[in-house]
């Protein structure tokens, strides 16, 4: 009976979505505060619930090393973080995975929480919106980075724009502060672009037959959520793998 009537109360948020209801942008009028925001302090409040959540869960046991029985948000969170952890020593390697993996795992996380926020009948994702996706871009550029000059430093950092060749240097490095510069844009465009996407799908089919037909589009929303997560961090894994590889091999041969 329970069963029933939590899938009798999705099917009725459904409905009232596909009729064009949004919590967040109903809360926005009457708050003056843009929709986008509003999702995001929720999503951001769930991810902070989400974690401490966690850590009272993992306070509990004898033994952490030991999962759960069933399912449970502890459970999830450590296969998601060891998943994505392996995914980092494979990028990066296992010395930057350790360095970088806070960043990288709280990227992964803001971000599927906040794509999984806009898959729930009535509400949004601050992640359609791309003041969101391109401050997650912008912050993610400016963290490679620092990261880069720190690890190389400032001068050693530059060089490796210049390419291998001297006497293209002049062509070469334009093009490669270009290239890292529009980094941003591309992130914040590509996520922005298929959250949107995916949940323009959703409120057509939705709106079309508001009951049961949606479910395989829920579906897929909550699998996009994850894949636009996971390559968002991705990338973020390469540009911070590319920032901080030591390029000052005509240094080592110098001292030599």
């Amino acid at each position: 009976m329970k069963l029933l009537g939590l899938l009798g109360l999705f099917l009725a948020q459904s409905a009232s979505a596909s009729g064009g209801f949004n919590f967040f942008s109903e809360a926005s009028h009457a708050t003056h505060i843009p929709a986008h925001t509003l999702a995001l302090v929720i999503g951001s409040l769930v991810m902070l619930v989400t974690g401490v959540v966690y850590r009272a869960q993992l306070s509990s046991v004898k033994n952490y090393i030991i999962p759960d029985r069933g399912v449970s948000i502890r459970n999830l969170l450590e296969a998601l973080g060891q998943s994505m952890y392996g995914t980092a020593k494979t990028v990066m390697g296992e010395e930057s995975a350790k360095k970088y993996f806070s960043y990288v795992i709280f990227a992964f996380f803001f971000i599927l929480i906040n794509n999984l926020l806009g898959i729930i009948p009535g509400s949004m994702s601050a992640n359609q919106n791309l003041n969101t996706t391109l401050a997650l871009g912008i912050f993610t550029f400016v963290y490679f980075n620092f990261q880069g000059i720190r690890a190389v430093g400032f001068v050693n950092y530059m060089k490796h724009f210049a390419g291998p060749m001297p006497a293209l240097a002049i062509l070469i490095f334009p093009i490669e502060i270009i290239s890292v510069s529009v980094r941003p844009l591309s992130l914040a465009l590509r996520l922005r672009g298929n959250m949107d996407g995916d949940h323009l799908i959703l409120g057509i089919f939705s709106e079309l037959v508001p009951y049961l037909v949606p479910i395989p589009f829920y579906a897929m929303g909550i699998f996009v959520g994850f894949l636009q997560a996971f390559v968002f961090t991705l990338l973020t894994m390469i540009y911070i793998g590319m920032a901080t590889a030591h390029h000052d091999h005509g240094d080592h041969e110098h001292h030599h």
